[in-house]
């Protein structure tokens, strides 16, 4: 493997966040919940009533979204 390849290898427990983000908003966006994103490592989400709903991974923001759109049914 090169340096170049090498540098360019994400870490096993690296979250490539576009693709993460992109999952989030394919499964969530139309639930109501929308600008995705993640910043210093909090995840976040808003929901369509203004709730801001986080995470410190995109599992947990997603459970907090699971379980806001279930106390919302």
């Amino acid at each position: 493997m090169t340096r170049a390849a090498a540098s360019q290898r994400r870490g096993p427990f690296r979250v490539d966040e576009d693709a993460a983000l992109a999952a989030l908003e394919d499964v969530w966006a139309t639930g109501g919940y929308h600008a995705f994103g993640a910043d210093h490592g909090t995840w976040s989400a808003i929901s369509s009533s203004g709730d801001v709903l986080t995470g410190q991974t995109p599992d947990e923001l997603d459970r907090a979204i699971r379980a806001h759109w279930l106390a919302m049914q």
